[in-house]
This record gives C-alpha cells, structure tokens and sequence, in this order.
C-alpha cells in the first residue's frame, strides 16, 4: 500500500496532466482517484496511468468520501479557484493548487481560511520554481554573489495555452483557432488573458528573488486584441524602494521556450548592487556579473535534490517531515504576488498607476 492517497480534481488546466504523472511515478504515492465533470478530459490521465474505471469520478463528494484522499490536486480555472478549494478543503485533505494562485486578493485569502480551518497545507504550484536555472539563481542570490537585488526583469510565455497538451504535447495552428472560441483561457470570466495566466510566476518568483519584498506602486498596460475577451501581451511595471522592476507575459512568442527559446528570451534577469544575474527557462547555465569578475560568465545549473525536484515530491516531504513550507509554493509568499497582480489589473483597467493593494 501507498503511504499517501492522492485524487486529480477538476482537469481545467493540462498540468494536471503533468501532476498526475508526478503522483505516478513517485514510489510512496498512489492516485486514488480522478474527478471531472466531462469524463472526456480524464481519458488521456486514464489512458496514461493505467487509472481503473472504480477510480474515476464526475462527482466530487462520492469522490473524497470513497477514496479518502490524504492530498487533493485542484486545476480549476482561474475564476474558480477559491471555489474548489471551499468544496475539498472540508474533507480534511491538504491541498496543492496549480498556479495561479486566485483571481483576487479576496479568492486568496477565502482559500487560506478554507484550509487554516482544517489545520492542513496549501500549496500554490508555479512551474518555474522548479526549473534548475531560477533555484540556481536564487541560490546565488541567498550566497551573496550579486549583492541585494534591487531589480528583476521577467519576460514568459509561449506560443499560447492551446498549442500544447499535458507532457507538451503540440496542437495544430487549425486546431488552436477552433479551440479559442470554447477556453476559458480566453474567456475574461474565467480569469483567462496571458497576464493571469504568466504575470504571477513572474511577480511571485520576483518576490522570492527579492525575499518577500512588495513594491509600493504598480503600473500594467495590456494589448486588446481583436475579436478576443482577453489579453496576449501585458507589461507590468513595478516601483520598489530600490527602483522599477518590470514583468512582462506574452502569448505569440515566436517558438516555445521548452522547444526553442525565442527572443526575447524567456525568463529572469536580476540585477543587484554587486552584479547580475540571468537565468532564462530551460537553460543549462546562468549568466553571472559581479565587481570582482565583470564580464558576463557561465555558472552551470545546480542539480537538484530530493525532495526539491518537483511539487508533488516537494509537498509529500513536508507531509511526511513536518517541514514548514517555504518559497513560491508558500501561500504568504505568493499573496504579495497575487497583490502586485490585483493591483495590475486594476491599473490596466483604468489606465494609470495605482497603490499596491492591500
């Protein structure tokens, strides 16, 4: 028997795809259940995990009452985050939430009540926080190598939500342009545009970067495409204590990052009062400058260890230690991210800096 039981809920977003793999291939997990309301949407996780018909679900209570999970993943859209987490958070389970953290502020903090009443974890997934160049950088932050961080320019995304399934699976162009119309990646009620979906990795991360540091003023502007609900492209500018940092999202890069990095590039540049930092997404080096050694040098991605290697693992660490969770996966860390995101929207949407909110 496996030492933790783990259910997949609602299979909005393709990582649960990835997650479930996870779950899969960890040798003290079990998935003990799936639960959607299309059964359409699991077939692929079916197919992919050997998952029996006595462990899928379309109801949620029959669900978390038949399979008594001890850990629930949840990848509802956007808008129906604090929902979800309100509907499983009563069965006593710990929680790992697929990024974003929430649509608002007020979702947030609905979501850590939710779970502070159980006495269980909640976790908040973003991908990045996982790749070997950005724990590198951060590494090389804490050590001291560039002094304090006193700006971070991020600039992700990809080609667009819909060109690629769980495990990067690719989408034809036919397919995504067929697909739009029914997402909610591109649906506004459902939290969809490529600032929701991009701009919390970068401001939270960012706020790791800068360990735990909120700006004082936010400004966004975002493109309005034609014909859609939603945003492709946003900037958001951010003025710190220290000076400006900026946080752009972007669906239409030129090539996916997993695939062929584009230009720009796809990442992290952090600078310091000692030297700089880049660390793009899926690379094999960071890119150092410091007083000591000014031109630009290599420094090759840490290896990382168990249980750091991924959420899944990392989250069942803590169950089992009783470690406190730590960085972007933690829900203090990532409310400021969601405030510098709450605060965005809020500028776009009336065309002028605001206040960090509250």
């Amino acid at each position: 028997m496996a030492k933790w039981k783990v259910a997949g809920v609602n299979f909005d977003h393709i990582h649960m795809g990835d997650l479930l793999r996870e779950v899969h291939n960890h040798p003290d997990a079990e998935i003990v259940g799936i639960c959607d309301v299309d059964p359409g949407r699991m077939q692929d996780a079916i197919d992919n995990f050997g998952i029996p018909a006595d462990r899928v679900y379309t109801d949620l209570e029959k669900c978390l009452a038949e399979t008594k999970p001890d850990l629930v993943i949840l990848c509802p859209a956007t808008a129906e985050h604090a929902d979800w987490v309100e509907r499983v958070a009563p069965a006593g389970v710990h929680v790992l939430m697929e990024k974003p953290f929430a649509a608002s502020i007020a979702d947030a903090d609905r979501m850590i009540a939710a779970v502070e009443k159980t006495g269980k974890l909640l976790a908040i997934n973003w991908p990045l926080a996982w790749y070997p160049a950005h724990r590198t950088a951060k590494r090389l932050v804490d050590e001291g190598t560039i002094g304090d961080v006193i700006e971070v320019h991020f600039y992700d995304g990809n080609r667009g939500p819909l060109y690629h399934l769980a495990d990067k699976v690719e989408v034809s162009d036919e397919d995504v342009i067929k697909g739009k119309p029914h997402s909610w990646f591109y649906k506004e009620s459902a939290g969809g545009g490529s600032m929701l979906d991009y701009v919390g990795y970068g401001v939270t991360l960012g706020t790791w970067f800068l360990n735990g540091e909120a700006p004082i003023e936010v400004t966004c502007v975002m493109d309005e495409p034609e014909g859609l609900e939603v945003d492709e492209h946003s900037v958001t500018v951010c003025r710190y204590k220290s000076g400006l940092s900026k946080f752009e999202t972007r669906w239409g890069t030129f090539t996916d990052p997993w695939t062929l990095q584009p230009q720009p590039k796809c990442g992290f540049v952090l600078v310091g009062t000692k030297g700089t930092i880049s660390s793009y997404d899926f690379e094999p080096h960071v890119t150092v400058q410091t007083r000591e050694r000014r031109e630009q040098h290599t420094v090759p991605v840490d290896t990382l260890q168990a249980p750091r290697r991924s959420p899944v693992e990392y989250v069942l660490h803590l169950l089992e230690s009783g470690e406190a969770i730590s960085g972007p996966l933690d829900p203090k860390l990532a409310r400021v991210g969601q405030q510098i995101t709450d605060s965005a929207v809020l500028s776009a949407r009336e065309k002028r800096t605001v206040r960090l909110l509250p």
